[in-house]
């Protein structure tokens, strides 16, 4: 398994680059997850640290996640996330450009909880839900095009089903219609980026994780 890498830490939280393939928080039927690893980092020098889970990340996907170290910063970090004044900044790899090199993507999405997946559909009902995102290509080397990817809403899966439904799914994500194989319990979904507003500033903190390590990953700019 690979180790904890560590983006950023304070007294108040840890920020780290979640390795793919790795579930967040701790499971029973998991030895290792995201939530382990940090836990076995603070024991270091605490004997019962505390751990706030604030945001998860699909098994599948890479990057930045933090988790609090005081329940206060629990709180501040849901308040935060509640009202909006957090952005996350994906990256993601497909194999087929979308027809536009920057759009804004409005769509209805219910989850498929049987099949475990998230499904685009065509109107409003009972159990769907709006989801949001804006998308715009970056770069494009031999295996496909590098989309920087901003969600405005959190729905499961939505930036995943969102690109599939406009025929673009992500390298390696078979479960929406990838053709092209990645990594094992891996796609090319990258949670580059996290910014928050700080309270009663104007400003923004931002933490980056960097890029996956691999020949799908390398582009001109890098």
């Amino acid at each position: 398994m690979p180790n904890l890498e560590i983006v950023h830490e304070n007294n108040d939280y840890i920020v780290v680059n979640k390795a793919a393939g790795l579930i967040s928080e701790k499971s029973p039927f998991e030895d290792t997850t995201v939530e382990t690893q940090v836990l076995n980092h603070l024991l270091k020098r605490k004997r019962n640290p505390y751990i706030g889970v604030i945001h998860r990340l699909d098994r599948v996907t890479s990057g930045v996640l933090i988790f609090a170290k005081k329940k206060s910063t629990l709180v501040e970090f849901n308040t935060l996330f509640s009202t909006r004044h957090i952005q996350k900044t994906y990256l993601a790899i497909v194999k087929n450009k979308p027809s536009k090199n920057k759009a804004v993507l409005n769509n209805y999405l219910v989850k498929n909880n049987l099949e475990k997946r998230a499904d685009i559909v065509p109107a409003k009902t009972k159990e769907a839900l709006n989801c949001s995102l804006s998308y715009e290509v970056i770069g494009e080397n031999s295996y496909g095009y590098l989309l920087e990817v901003k969600p405005k809403t959190g729905r499961f899966h939505q930036i995943r089903a969102q690109l599939a439904y406009i025929g673009s799914p992500i390298i390696g994500d078979e479960k929406y219609g990838a053709d092209q194989p990645y990594l094992p319990l891996s796609v090319c979904l990258h949670a580059w980026k996290i910014s928050y507003q700080l309270s009663g500033s104007d400003d923004f903190e931002t933490f980056e994780a960097p890029m996956p390590k691999n020949k799908f990953w390398k582009f001109n700019s890098q």
